[in-house]
């Protein structure tokens, strides 16, 4: 099975609401991969619809092995082992140069909403300044 362009690229990047509304036909596909790809979105989009999809999902047991595989392998932690989520506000624990922007992004300086970088888990994203910067994991706290 294939997936639209958009979907591929936002599967690793910041997912659009919107686009991802197909969802709810999608997590109920008799192919596991589907229903895995389907929960991952749904719980990385936490919104009030999506999270009553995901109250309404079921999976076989060997589906939602797959599904917490997924997940434990993808986890974000904060320089003191703490678990981020999408969304979440963390604070920058040292000064941070900020390549091609030409800003130093201060300590104590509080990211709101951040992204969490699906390939990469020592990786967030998240504005500063205006900016929108990739940050290392290990130079943030969960606020």
């Amino acid at each position: 099975m294939d997936i639209c362009a958009i979907c591929a690229a936002q599967i690793d990047g910041t997912p659009d609401e919107t686009h991802w509304r197909g969802l709810a036909s999608a997590m109920w596909s008799e192919d596991a991969a589907v229903q895995v790809v389907s929960v991952r979105m749904l719980k990385r989009l936490g919104t009030g619809w999506a999270q009553d999809l995901l109250d309404q999902v079921y999976l076989d047991e060997d589906t939602q092995a797959w599904v917490d595989n997924v997940a434990a392998a993808s986890q974000h932690k904060d320089a003191n082992g703490a678990t981020l989520e999408q969304g979440d506000t963390v604070v920058l624990i040292k000064d941070l140069p900020v390549k091609g922007a030409g800003f130093t992004a201060k300590r104590g300086t509080a990211v709101r909403g951040i992204s969490l970088v699906a390939d990469n888990p020592e990786h967030i994203e998240g504005r500063v300044e205006g900016q929108r910067i990739v940050i290392l994991t290990q130079f943030v706290k969960k606020k």
